[in-house]
């Protein structure tokens, strides 16, 4: 599984040679210093290195930020060059391209909901505004860890946590201060190189956003 490459203690592809000629959605790439602390500071779990537990956690936070923060296909290592695919509870595959194109945090929030009853309306939001969005209302980041793995590759199945603090305004709504988090399970199909193939996570939307709402 991917290994670090200094720079960040919990994700690879990010730093060093292998990185040189990477194009960054905002031209350089991320820093997750204060997240990696709310991360430490947090954390249910600590995996020893070396253990399947941390080599998912670390694909797993290198898959989202490759996502998130790489423009170009071809920069990101975590997943297939060709065949990859991502899902969200049930719905219509998506191919690496058409991530790209709207954004992983769009991705992440598809839904069949009805317009009128979306809090966060990913049909409607950019790349850049999805992501302006939940930078504003997470200004320390949003933490992910893993919680238990239940198989290993070639299909690897995960419970995992996400959390961050409202400390921004969300789509209007004041900040609150409080935690935001949610639970969901993934399962990634990897290659011989554990190279996510197909992605496909399930978790509770509606009630991950309603989180902004509470006063």
């Amino acid at each position: 599984m991917a290994s670090a490459e200094g720079g960040d203690k919990y994700r690879s592809f990010l730093h060093g040679d292998g990185e040189k000629n990477t194009v960054w959605r905002h031209g350089a790439p991320p820093n997750y210093d204060l997240v990696n602390k709310l991360f430490e500071e947090e954390r249910t779990k600590e995996w020893p290195e070396g253990s399947l537990e941390e080599k998912v956690q670390r694909l797993l936070k290198s898959w989202e930020m490759e996502m998130v923060h790489k423009v170009r296909p071809e920069d990101q290592k975590s997943v297939h060059p060709r065949n990859y695919s991502a899902s969200t509870n049930g719905l219509k595959p998506l191919t690496r391209e058409e991530v790209t194109a709207i954004g992983g945090y769009n991705a992440f929030l598809a839904t069949k909901l009805p317009p009128e009853h979306r809090i966060y309306d990913p049909d409607k939001e950019t790349v850049d505004s999805g992501m302006s969005t939940f930078l504003t209302a997470f200004p320390r980041g949003f933490a992910i860890e893993v919680l238990d793995v239940y198989s290993g590759p070639p299909r690897v199945a995960f419970k995992f946590r996400h959390w961050g603090y409202m400390e921004g305004p969300f789509k209007g709504h004041p900040p609150h201060g409080h935690r935001v988090e949610f639970f969901g399970v993934c399962i990634f199909h990897v290659d011989d190189d554990t190279r996510v193939e197909k992605a496909e996570y399930f978790y509770e939307r509606g009630n991950f956003l309603a989180s902004f709402l509470i006063s």
